[in-house]
């Protein structure tokens, strides 16, 4: 570990913040294109451990539940015992990828902001001191900033209330009443395995769920990776891949709708200290209310380079930040995939060459003017009350958690 003061910033071509998927790819590119780690490149992470967010996965999440993970490049992963956690086999894995390519990733190390520095570089500060940098690579995703959704009555609830990044397993739920919020793979998967164990559980939504019957192919998943590519070329906030694509329909969840497990009830209007309840005088109640309601992306350390844009996302060609091209940004939108986040690490790294070598002077734009504060609705409760738009944080205290990975 290289410390040193904020007032000796430390010269390098590329500081890569984060160590997931998407960052170790990033990296492997960088050693393959003639980069060396620690004098050419550094790559921080703050998390405790190899392995990216899944190391913070519940034990139940198997490997052989895992969908869709890809290899990351130049190394497969093979032999994975199906039964073992994920969080296990992940892990392992990418300790092993980053000791294989010798990467050097420095952990854990916090970066709490990203400047303008002085000759053109970037001030890239952290808890081991500041990097001055000439470009950088973004792979910081999601798991750090869980969205909590605000409801009237929350701050009155006398039960639980915890997020999908604080879910500890269904047996926690042992005996209990579970509300659980959310439409989207997590939910579905937390309540197929909660009902096994809970008194009783109750799913809602915003919306009507979608589900998806028959192969997602090759064209399926490209049409799908553009829809999500257009909101951040048009500088809005990123959607992911899977809110597009919908939920599969297999035999676990045709047996739990069978079951009355996945019986979907319309969003509630406010809790109440006992549980929830809907307008219609209609009312549940818990003992606990899980929000599966997904994360955003993690990015309030670029704050100070004024790279958002009114739509609330950062305009993104490629990984290239239209208004900075000196940042890239991978595992973002539409590279938010295992596949995805290989394929960006590669891109990223071939414009960062191009123009490191002023093979590719691209044009750095003028920051958007500042917006007025704009109270928006709640997005999850179309007739709630107005709320601003950030930042969303849990409406309640909650027990200390691990550091998440980047």
């Amino acid at each position: 570990m290289n410390d040193f003061g904020v007032h000796e910033a430390r010269n390098i071509d590329v500081v890569v913040i984060g160590a997931g998927q998407a960052g170790l790819s990033a990296a492997y590119h960088l050693r393959r294109t003639g980069y060396e780690p620690d004098r050419d490149f550094v790559v921080l992470d703050h998390a405790p451990r190899p392995g990216g967010a899944w190391q913070f996965r519940w034990p139940s999440l198997t490997y052989g539940k895992v969908h869709g993970m890809h290899a990351l490049p130049g190394k497969e992963l093979t032999g994975a015992d199906p039964a073992r956690p994920s969080s296990a086999v992940i892990g392992d894995y990418f300790a092993d990828y980053e000791e294989t390519f010798d990467l050097r990733v420095h952990r854990p190390v916090e970066v709490t902001a990203v400047r303008e520095g002085e000759q053109g570089r970037l001030f890239v500060e952290t808890s081991e001191g500041v990097y001055a940098a000439r470009a950088l690579i973004n792979a910081t995703g999601t798991w750090d900033r869980p969205f909590w959704p605000r409801y009237p009555g929350q701050e009155t609830f006398r039960g639980r209330q915890l997020h999908t990044a604080q879910y500890p397993g269904p047996e926690a739920f042992a005996g209990q009443r579970v509300v659980v919020v959310g439409g989207g793979a997590s939910g579905t998967q937390h309540l197929m395995e909660i009902a096994e164990h809970a008194a009783a559980t109750t799913w809602v939504t915003r919306r009507e769920p979608v589900w998806r019957e028959g192969p997602f192919g090759e064209v399926q998943g490209r049409a799908a990776v553009a829809l999500v590519e257009e909101r951040v070329r048009q500088g809005l906030a990123p959607q992911s891949v899977v809110s597009v694509t919908g939920l599969p329909l297999n035999d676990a969840i045709r047996d739990a709708r069978e079951r009355g497990i996945l019986d979907r009830q319309p969003m509630f209007d406010r809790i109440t200290p006992t549980g929830v309840a809907w307008d219609d005088g209609r009312t549940v109640d818990a003992d606990v209310i899980l929000w599966a309601t997904g994360f955003r992306a993690a990015i309030d350390h670029l704050a100070p380079l004024r790279l958002r844009e009114p739509g609330g996302g950062i305009r993104v060609e490629g990984t290239r930040a239209v208004r900075d091209p000196r940042i890239h940004l991978v595992g973002y939108g539409p590279s938010a995939s295992t596949i995805g986040a290989n394929r960006a690490g590669r891109a990223a790294v071939h414009e960062i060459r191009a123009l490191l070598s002023g093979h590719n002077p691209l044009p750095v734009q003028a920051p958007p003017p500042p917006q007025t504060t704009v109270h928006v609705r709640n997005p999850l409760t179309p007739q709630g009350p107005l709320t601003p738009p950030a930042p969303q944080s849990p409406p309640i205290p909650t027990p200390p958690q691990p550091v998440a990975a980047r």
